[in-house]
């Protein structure tokens, strides 16, 4: 009678561990780290190691993602490197599951080295932002006054990007421009940027200012990028000491005002941060859209197979877009961004059709390399 019934009670908690792991494993979606999931032999969370822009490392931070992820079976580990220092960790027993650098052309680096080292990888770029110019509404009025900038809709302006360029090449200074009376100081007409040296969002206006400069082309070959990058040399140099990094560019622009900073280059999704965190924006901050302009892309790249599925669940999983959205990134719903950005208060380009791709990346190496080369004579 005894062995009947622990035979009894056995199959019992057999039966309960099973409907526990059932509903962990299928109903959430979870892997279970619990007796009952290991008892039917059900694999432990996938832990993966990566490297990360400083652009994303908010949104890794975020626990509503980790609980998304943890969900699905994974957990990260994440580190903030420079994207154009991440190739340089490929290959190697240390190196990380995946890299989430800010930018094509450090995806391509990163592919690049996998290639050379046999390593097998996959990208695929789960969300993105434009390159902008945040401005004020003064300085906006006086480009528009000057040919150089038009408003699209209330508060969103579209500025010339060769026009720009040539007026910063030629020097021109505020208080020489037509009806700048509001703005009417002995400043060269500059674009604030981070360090090209150390920064991708500088390595995009040198990107954007090359092609003003050649003619409206891309650059595509080398002694084009040798000439291009000397001019552009020019527009590093005027404006003095450059943030290392895009934030604090954007704290000059934010915090000091259109003093230190008329124009400053940088991410959409940094403004669109910034009015979510304080409800709004201040009554004259505007954004201004090159002529063309640049997408910035956050370009997820797996070199082992088992990060694959991160990758996967960043670009399709709706709760994990939405929260890029939240961090100010444009995602494949464009309807869905626009309405948190109105919702912000922030008035933004809803679609940008003016768009081109930097050089290739050995292209952007040796313009970046001819800058750093130059500046430290």
């Amino acid at each position: 009678m005894n062995n009947v019934f622990k035979a009894l009670i056995t199959v019992v908690l057999l039966a309960a561990f099973a409907g526990a792991a059932y509903f962990s494993f299928f109903k959430t979606g979870q892997v279970a780290d619990t007796p009952a999931g290991r008892l039917l032999g059900t694999p432990e969370a996938v832990e993966l190691s990566g490297l990360i822009a400083l652009d994303v490392e908010p949104y890794f931070q975020d626990a509503r993602v980790l609980k998304v992820l943890s969900e699905h079976g994974i957990k990260v580990s994440v580190k903030r490197v420079g994207s154009r220092d991440m190739a340089g960790h490929v290959g190697g027993s240390e190196m990380p599951d995946f890299f989430f650098p800010s930018g094509v052309v450090a995806a391509n680096q990163i592919a690049d080295a996998a290639q050379k080292a046999k390593i097998a990888s996959t990208s695929t770029s789960p969300f993105y932002t434009p390159m902008v110019i945040a401005s004020w509404a003064p300085i906006a009025r006086i480009l528009a006054a000057n040919g150089l900038a038009s408003e699209a809709s209330p508060k969103v302006w579209r500025v010339d990007l060769s026009k720009l360029t040539q007026a910063m090449l030629d020097k021109k200074r505020w208080k020489d421009l037509k009806d700048s009376a509001s703005y009417d100081v002995n400043k060269s007409v500059l674009v604030s940027t981070t360090d090209v040296r150390k920064s991708n969002s500088a390595a995009m206006y040198l990107a954007l200012t090359s092609y003003a400069i050649n003619g409206s082309d891309v650059v595509s070959d080398r002694a084009t990028a040798q000439k291009v990058a000397r001019r552009v040399l020019e527009l590093f140099k005027r404006q003095g000491y450059q943030e290392n990094y895009v934030n604090g560019n954007f704290d000059d622009y934010a915090t000091i005002g259109i003093g230190k900073t008329p124009l400053a280059f940088i991410y959409e999704n940094q403004m669109l941060s910034y009015a979510l965190a304080k409800k709004g924006v201040g009554p004259d901050m505007v954004l201004m859209y090159p002529q063309p302009t640049l997408f910035n892309k956050v370009v997820f790249v797996a070199t082992r197979d088992r990060a694959k599925k991160l990758g996967e669940l960043l670009g399709a999983h709706p709760e994990l877009q939405r929260l890029a959205v939240e961090y100010g990134f444009r995602i494949a719903d464009t309807a869905q961004f626009v309405r948190v950005a109105q919702g912000a208060g922030l008035a933004v380009e809803e679609r940008i059709t003016q768009v081109i791709d930097p050089p290739s990346f050995d292209l952007m190496g040796e313009m970046i390399d001819q800058i750093a080369h130059d500046m430290g004579q």
